[in-house]
């Protein structure tokens, strides 16, 4: 388990901006303690201060895991998100579109027309799950 490389913070950062924006932060700071990004195996783990302090006692040959992985790096050097980090993107994720026409449809709108709709995001998902039917 090591901290991650400038390089690798730079990716990891902009994988995460594309969902949650600027709340990168919130992420780090949080108000129950502060949570850190470490590397063990090219897999990225969220992991608090806390748990990291106690687990310097175990050899990285016998670390599985820790924390929460948040993703991996592929061979290229490319970041990819894993599931298990929705829980923790969700409260801050944004919204996207979709396109709403077909193609055809599309060939024929007059060009200043939009063809997508709202579509929302998980955490707009999560925050009214109650009220969906």
């Amino acid at each position: 388990m090591r901290p991650l490389t400038e390089e690798e913070t730079r990716t990891l950062f902009q994988k995460l901006s594309k969902y949650i924006g600027e709340n990168i932060q919130l992420l780090v700071d949080r108000p129950d303690g502060t949570y850190c990004f470490r590397l063990h195996k090219d897999r990225v783990y969220y992991v608090s201060e806390k748990i990291l302090k106690l687990a310097v006692n175990i050899s990285r040959e016998n670390l599985v895991s820790l924390g929460t992985c948040f993703g991996k790096f592929t061979k290229t050097q490319k970041f990819r998100l894993h599931i298990t980090a929705l829980d923790y993107l969700a409260p801050y994720a944004k919204g996207f579109g979709v396109a709403a026409k077909s193609t055809q449809d599309c060939r024929k709108v007059d060009p200043m027309s939009i063809v997508v709709f709202h579509q929302a995001d998980i955490g707009e998902y999560v925050r009214h799950e109650d009220t969906l039917i």
